[in-house]
């Protein structure tokens, strides 16, 4: 299908497909980890603490380069960044493959960390150029759908590869490897901006409803909001498998299948969320999406039952999915075109240096009060970020 210049593009674009392709690879490794927490436990003779800290360094990683991978990104442009991250895959990937201690497991995975955090300005500053406002939830929402697929698929591939055929953690990061190299064949095949068209982007007027300052108190608001949104998903992620395994009783292939299968939802929820939001505004339906996705999240861990909790649990998979698209599109309009690589390492930066918080303070309070408390005030913080979104974000 023929692509047009500039933020006219068809949206089935070869751009826009490639960034899905592509976010779905980008994300394959972030669940892996944590889904293996039980074997690494048992290898390593790790505490719930050490845990924790393993969860956390790599999103630490991530905090301290996101401001700079954001400016390179307005910089020399999201087509080399694109390349860059997947190189930074492979990396960890194979480091993964071979790691004989937590320390060498540690730092494999701050790289495929480190990947991520070069890939979301990068790609979520193609995708929303090319696109008016008004079609950019529906872009995001495809766009999202991939990065969906991709978290799912590390938890469901332990879930096959460990749980069913008996393959070694290890194994399984190395065959990984390959489709990252995958990804640098797709994002060398996309249109990258000439020279006149970043000038005009840089100089020319802001698109109608996007903000011509990057620092705006609905900005810092919408921040607040990440952080507290990714402080209590990251609670519950963090343990999610291993609480499924010593608290609910479940091997290590049905929790990670239920992991998967929250997140694989999205593939659905994603351009479905994108098309609704597009239909009755941004924020109001993250708003909807939140509220049904919070209170869902609330009965799945305060009911006994394993068939129940299974069901509400994935559908607090699919609502929250739902409020993907518009919760990036909201920030597109809070950041000026020409900064657009710098907003969106701000977006992400909250979930990063939180990431590097939320499970060393869960895995010690875990140790203290069970996983049920801990995971009840995960809860709370949500309804918190939902708030701070309602009464304290600003979007035209």
């Amino acid at each position: 299908m023929e692509e047009k210049q500039g933020n006219t593009t068809k949206l089935l674009s070869y751009g826009l497909v490639a960034m899905a392709v592509t976010h779905t690879l980008t994300h394959v490794f972030g669940g892996i980890h944590t889904a293996i927490f039980s074997l690494l436990r048992d290898e390593f003779s790790l505490s719930l603490q050490q845990l924790g800290l393993i969860a956390a360094i790599p999103p630490l990683c991530q905090a301290l380069l996101a401001i700079p991978t954001g400016l390179l990104t307005d910089r020399i442009g999201s087509k080399k960044m694109l390349l860059l991250s997947f190189a930074f895959a492979t990396a960890g990937a194979i480091l993964a493959g071979v790691a004989r201690n937590p320390v060498m497991l540690v730092a494999a995975i701050s790289l495929v960390y480190i990947n991520t955090t070069i890939y979301h300005p990068a790609s979520y500053s193609y995708t929303t150029k090319q696109f008016k406002p008004q079609d950019r939830s529906k872009a995001l929402g495809l766009h999202g759908a991939g990065g969906t697929l991709g978290h799912a698929m590390g938890p469901l591939t332990v879930s096959i590869l460990v749980g069913v055929l008996a393959w070694q953690w290890r194994q399984v990061y190395l065959i990984l490897a390959v489709p990252m190299i995958l990804g640098i064949a797709i994002v060398l095949f996309i249109k990258e901006e000439t020279p006149e068209e970043k000038q005009l982007n840089d100089t020319g007027p802001e698109e109608e409803g996007d903000s011509e300052k990057l620092l705006t108190t609905s900005l810092v608001m919408f921040l607040t909001y990440s952080a507290l949104r990714s402080m209590g998903g990251s609670m519950i992620a963090s343990f999610l498998v291993l609480y499924l395994q010593d608290v609910r009783g479940m091997d290590i292939a049905l929790a990670s299948l239920i992991s998967s299968a929250t997140t694989l939802t999205g593939l659905l929820a994603a351009p479905i969320g994108g098309y609704m939001a597009a239909r009755h505004g941004d924020k109001r339906w993250l708003q909807t999406a939140l509220l049904a996705a919070f209170t869902l999240l609330a009965l799945s861990f305060n009911i006994p039952s394993n068939t129940a909790f299974t069901a509400l649990y994935v559908a607090y998979g699919f609502t929250n999915t739902l409020g993907m698209a518009p919760r990036s599109a909201i920030m597109a309009k809070l950041t000026p075109r020409r900064q657009r690589g710098l907003g969106y390492a701000l977006f992400f930066l909250p979930g990063s240096i939180v990431g590097a918080i939320a499970p060393v303070v869960a895995g010690y309070l875990a140790g203290l009060m069970g996983f049920g408390n801990v995971f009840n005030v995960a809860i709370v913080v949500n309804f918190a970020a939902l708030a701070v979104l309602r009464f304290a974000v600003k979007v035209e």
